[in-house]
């Protein structure tokens, strides 16, 4: 189930991630600026949307769309020049681009129900500050069905996985379907299969949270790790680059406790990580034990912060910070 569209998807991410590695590489300080919420957007988050979109509406030209960025602001004539350079470096690649094509297929990703038929959610570039770092990002591409993620696609170039002969390759495509989960290299030479640790042991557990301290409360996730016996020192990366490291087993448990009450979680941010980790076999829920809830929009509005783990040791650890949550979260 779900072949063509995890063809498609495949195609769409991996021409992404080789336009984005290729921005990376010649990036200047005037490729980058601050959104209106204060966080980063680069030449790579509009290109990649821009390359994905356009594959899907060719593909699935009925199917409603989500995704982080917009088009707003890219009319304004200031922006004429960014525009047209990334046009001519995506028609260098692909043929057929110019700079309004560019703006309407970035634009594409302005659907705002995502609880009823098909919509495609997608994360350009997943981990801006990473990506800007040279350290974990992630093209988090998701296909939902009446609010229910069925299908994702994690295009990860700088992820580093083994292969099945126990070779340590560097980019890979992490994908899941509902029923299984597998990497393929992104120069498509190599494949493995996806499935989480089961640990019996809470000393020996790895927790996964992010790098930024404004997006997982560190100070929290330490508390409760000492509590249960955690003595293994935490993986911190960017992105739903976390998602594939529980799914690949590099990690246990993935964290993502609230940081402001105020604050819900993006369904960009966790759409295809959650098919990931649950076809390869873990766990995903909000921080109370509660299912996440797709069908709301473009936010999370029903939960609060983010919980995936495997099993054994791992389910207990998960167990344990629902209860401290349903107990102090307001």
């Amino acid at each position: 189930m779900w072949e063509n569209e995890i063809t498609i998807m495949k195609n769409a991410v991996r021409a992404a991630a080789a336009v984005a590695e290729a921005i990376a590489a010649s990036m200047t300080r005037d490729d980058a600026r601050l959104k209106q919420d204060a966080s980063p957007v680069t030449l790579a988050d509009y290109a990649v949307q821009a390359i994905v979109h356009r594959h899907l509406a060719a593909a699935f030209p009925g199917d409603a769309m989500i995704a982080e960025e917009d088009n707003d602001d890219l009319h304004d004539p200031r922006h004429a020049a960014m525009i047209e350079r990334l046009a001519g470096l995506l028609a260098a690649r692909e043929p057929g681009w110019s700079a309004d094509e560019l703006v309407a297929h970035i634009g594409r990703g302005h659907a705002r129900e995502s609880g009823r038929g098909r919509c495609w959610v997608l994360d350009p570039v997943d981990g801006t500050k990473g990506f800007l770092r040279g350290d974990q990002y992630a093209i988090a591409l998701a296909l939902l069905v009446d609010g229910r993620p069925v299908a994702g696609v994690l295009g990860c170039p700088r992820l580093e996985l083994t292969t099945e002969n126990g070779d340590s390759r560097r980019g890979w495509l992490c994908l899941g379907d509902g029923r299984r989960a597998w990497a393929e290299s992104l120069d498509g030479g190599a494949t493995r299969a996806l499935k989480v640790n089961v640990k019996r042991n809470a000393a020996d557990l790895v927790l996964c949270e992010s790098v930024e301290s404004g997006h997982s409360a560190h100070d929290v996730t330490g508390i409760l790790a000492a509590r249960q016996g955690v003595s293994a020192r935490p993986l911190r990366m960017d992105s739903q680059a976390k998602y594939a490291a529980v799914a690949a087993g590099l990690a246990d448990v993935y964290v993502r406790w609230p940081t402001r009450v105020d604050y819900r979680e993006k369904i960009w941010d966790h759409a295809a990580g959650v098919v990931l980790v649950e076809s390869a076999g873990g766990l995903v829920n909000d921080v109370r034990g509660q299912p996440l809830d797709f069908t709301r929009g473009r936010t999370l509005a029903a939960n609060r912060g983010v919980l995936a783990g495997a099993g054994g040791m791992a389910r207990d650890f998960l167990r344990m910070v629902e209860e401290h949550a349903r107990a102090t979260l307001p």
